[in-house]
């Protein structure tokens, strides 16, 4: 029970009992990983109680979470250096009779039709964006933002693109919002922007997340999804990083019996925004990075990663 004091803030509850059964739960949980709720009770008064507990309407996330977004802070202030926040979204998918009870995560093949087509289905659950800090060794320092939310039906990007310019949508009011969202709330929270560095996939390749981070006066490192425009706008970004010599090289440890060389090339260059936002968005000089592995063994993709900072 002793850890799961610090991770728990009983006065952000209504009632304190809800946070006094959260304590409990979370060290029942913890001595059980993986199994059932009535397993990790052990006993029917503890169960019951769990279930009253999840299935209670007054019972926010932000009030299970408050406490451990306050451990997260006291840890990250005990350290020096540099701290890595990193972001992505995790599905909780559900098997329920009625879906939209729950809402749509997505897309999922099922079984293929007459014609040998795979048939799709709507997946039904919840999802989560959550940031993550960590220490540049890897050390997980706990949680500095999370978001929930669901679909009321799942169309997928491309369906979408067909009928609307995301362009013309205003950023507030898209799911990629989200990144930015988390930014500010880990930024606030931990205060000492100059010491986070924001981590994305290449869902994270957003514009306004980067002219944002440098509002706030924080770093990002971001996996390329688009070859933006650069310099004056008549070449891109791939244009002029096709230039640059390989100015380091890095072995990558695969597994046991297999590594990478990889070959790196950075450049600081002169971003532009989209066209449809130029009015809008200045540019922005980032650092861009190409690490590309050299002589891949036969059989396998050479690996490759480009990133802006």
């Amino acid at each position: 029970m002793r850890w799961a004091d610090g991770e728990v803030d009983i006065g952000a509850f209504r009632d304190k009992r809800l946070g006094e059964r959260l304590r409990t739960m979370l060290a029942q949980m913890a001595g059980a990983i993986g199994a059932p709720i009535p397993m990790a009770c052990q006993d029917w008064a503890n169960t019951k109680a769990a279930y009253r507990f999840l299935s209670n309407g007054s019972v926010n996330e932000g009030e299970i979470l408050a406490g451990h977004f306050q451990a997260t802070r006291a840890r990250v202030g005990t350290l020096e250096g540099p701290i890595l926040v990193l972001q992505d979204t995790t599905e909780f998918s559900y098997q329920r009779r009625a879906p939209e009870k729950i809402g749509a995560i997505g897309l999922a093949p099922s079984r293929r039709d007459e014609n040998g087509r795979l048939r799709l289905h709507t997946v039904c659950g919840l999802l989560m964006h959550s940031s993550l800090a960590i220490t540049t060794e890897g050390l997980p320092l706990g949680l500095t933002a999370a978001k929930f939310w669901t679909r009321t039906k799942f169309k997928g990007t491309n369906a979408l693109k067909r009928r609307i310019n995301p362009t013309r949508v205003p950023n507030e009011e898209k799911e990629s919002y989200r990144w930015l969202e988390n930014m500010r709330q880990s930024t606030a929270m931990l205060g000492e922007s100059e010491r986070l560095v924001h981590i994305g996939d290449r869902e994270n390749d957003i514009y306004e997340f980067f002219c944002e981070a440098q509002a706030l006066g924080t770093h990002f490192l971001v996996r390329t999804c688009v070859d933006r425009l650069a310099g004056d706008g008549d070449h891109t970004i791939a244009d002029e990083m096709s230039e640059v010599s390989v100015q380091g090289m890095q072995r990558v440890v695969i597994d046991k019996d297999d590594h990478a060389d990889i070959e790196l090339r950075y450049r600081r260059i002169q971003v532009l925004p989209p066209i449809g936002k130029q009015k809008r968005y200045p540019s922005l000089n980032l650092t861009i990075l190409h690490a590309r592995e050299c002589r891949a063994p036969e059989g396998r993709a050479p690996y490759r990663l480009e990133a802006y900072h």
